[in-house]
């Protein structure tokens, strides 16, 4: 596994090869995370979740807000302790 890359418009990270990501927009202090993905080949390996994890931790790091657009994202949220409280 690398680690998480921001390329302005989307996360991503890859694992055994393979690349999961996240796409979004930024508007002011709110990120809108319209739609995670992860290859076929890493479905059901929890490659999302950590990619959801990661992204989470950057975007408190950096004092945003999350509004979760895709129903994964949005589900994953509403189950993390951790992270939950970033959906604004």
């Amino acid at each position: 596994m690398t680690d998480l890359r921001d390329t302005g418009d989307r996360y991503e990270m890859d694992e055994q090869g393979q690349t999961s990501w996240a796409d979004y927009r930024l508007s002011g202090e709110r990120l809108y995370l319209d739609h995670v993905e992860s290859p076929t080949a890493l479905r059901g390996t929890g490659a999302a979740g950590r990619l959801m994890a990661a992204l989470s931790a950057d975007v408190r790091a950096k004092g945003l807000k999350i509004t979760p657009i895709c129903g994964y994202a949005a589900a994953w949220l509403r189950r993390s302790k951790e992270f939950g409280d970033l959906v604004g």
